[in-house]
């Protein structure tokens, strides 16, 4: 993107796409499964029909897709959850996971059952070693050389998700969506960071502008599956 086009898109009004994920103190969720949970949210809307066409969360879409890509992690429980969730929006779950995502806002018009939400405080964990991808699922790749919050990461994993959706053809799109769309966050090793990154690739790459935690740069590397969007997938040396 041209420094140009990257001054326009700052012209227009800024909008950014709310999540929040539920983080009881006594059962928080395991970090990758809250990192995938957020990322199938993030399609979920996408392809929401109250998102397309005339439905009533269209505009929003297209107000927040013409300006800067901003998505913001906020942590909720208890009282506060529940308020979150007469909001209109999706909840999504994973094996434990719980996010909520809703349409677009603009970036200093937050709903009061949001606004009020923690954005610091989404630190979570592995317990072990996420397992093996599953079979088919596509990949959203974490720069292993960037140290992020869980909450941050889950919006560049949203991103990526996002990315990879755009670059899909429209049988591919409709087979992920279809399947529920599998994927799995994972983060690459350096020297397979440094492949899936490289210039020739021709994988989408999250950049993030640095507005908030991190300096600009790349965050993650989305790749498709044997399954979805096979011609998106890193060649094999």
């Amino acid at each position: 993107m041209s420094s140009e086009e990257t001054d326009v898109r700052d012209e227009k009004p800024q909008f950014v796409l709310p999540l929040v994920v539920r983080i009881e103190r006594d059962a928080p969720p395991t970090r990758t499964d809250a990192l995938e949970t957020a990322a199938r949210a993030v399609l979920e809307i996408l392809t929401d029909d109250r998102s397309l066409g005339e439905g009533e969360w269209a505009q929003a879409m297209t107000d927040w897709e013409d300006a800067r890509i901003r998505k913001v992690v906020r942590r909720a429980r208890g009282a506060e959850w529940r308020r979150a969730g007469t909001l209109p929006g999706i909840a999504v779950t994973g094996a434990e996971a719980e996010v909520r995502v809703f349409p677009p806002v603009p970036l200093d018009g937050w709903p009061k059952e949001l606004a009020k939400l923690q954005v610091s405080g989404t630190d979570l964990d592995d317990p072990a070693e996420p397992g093996p991808v599953p079979d088919g699922a596509v990949v959203l790749w974490i720069n292993p050389g960037v140290d992020m919050s869980a909450g941050k990461t889950m919006a560049q994993a949203g991103h990526g998700a996002q990315l990879l959706w755009w670059a899909m053809p429209d049988a591919d799109r409709k087979a992920w969506q279809e399947a529920g769309f599998p994927l799995a966050v994972r983060t690459a090793t350096p020297e397979h960071w440094a492949a899936l990154a490289a210039s020739g690739s021709g994988l989408p790459v999250v950049r993030d502008a640095g507005f908030t935690e991190i300096a600009p740069g790349k965050t993650v590397v989305s790749e498709g599956s044997h399954r979805f969007a096979p011609h998106l997938r890193l060649r094999q040396a």
